[in-house]
């Protein structure tokens, strides 16, 4: 049967700030899940299980947030992290700012591709099936980046709204069908018994 057409939200990183400034390694001694090694990162990695998000921590107060699968989520990790610092007698002086600088969706382009012929036919790919199964194809004059797979799963990486990452699908399968490389699979025979 054909795959059907479809794309899910599996990672939302946010960009934020909370308008505080963070002493790290007192962070690091008042929290649990956090990890920070200056002479490696600049910022502290702070996790935080029950909303399943994960956190670099910077001392200006700038915040990522990975993790969530939507908005929402992230905005109720946010929330979570600053009634935490809160606690801590941390000063927040605003309301945090946030802004999605990346969303990651899985789906499918309901039929088969052969990667080998489409790495000839779209341009900004890369395809090397003996380091990975997976084309990249990095679309033109945008911020969209594709990983095709000849099962016709595909990763969108690049959107930042839900929006962006359904008409990245849309415009994927209009090049594809234009380009005849969108093939259905086929159903599996049925066995016909023969008569005797």
């Amino acid at each position: 049967m054909p795959r059907k057409v479809f794309t899910k939200t599996q990672n939302v990183v946010i960009s934020a700030d909370i308008y505080a400034r963070l002493n790290l390694e007192f962070l690091v001694r008042k929290l649990d899940d956090i990890s920070y090694d200056p002479e490696t990162f600049p910022g502290a990695i702070f996790k935080i299980k029950k909303l399943n998000a994960s956190f670099l921590l910077f001392d200006t107060g700038r915040v990522i947030c990975t993790g969530t699968r939507s908005f929402k989520a992230a905005k109720e990790a946010i929330t979570e992290l600053t009634k935490r610092l809160r606690k801590l007698k941390i000063s927040i002086t605003k309301k945090p700012t946030m802004r999605v600088t990346n969303m990651v969706a899985s789906g499918a382009v309901g039929g088969v591709l052969n990667l080998n012929r489409l790495v000839f036919k779209l341009d900004n790919t890369e395809y090397e099936p003996e380091q990975f199964p997976g084309l990249v194809y990095h679309m033109p004059k945008s911020h969209i980046t594709y990983l095709l797979f000849s099962t016709g799963k595909i990763v969108i990486t690049g959107a930042r709204t839900e929006k962006e990452v359904k008409d990245a699908l849309k415009i994927l399968i209009k090049q594809l069908t234009k380009l005849k490389e969108l093939k259905k699979e086929v159903p599996a025979k049925k066995a016909v018994k023969k008569k005797k």
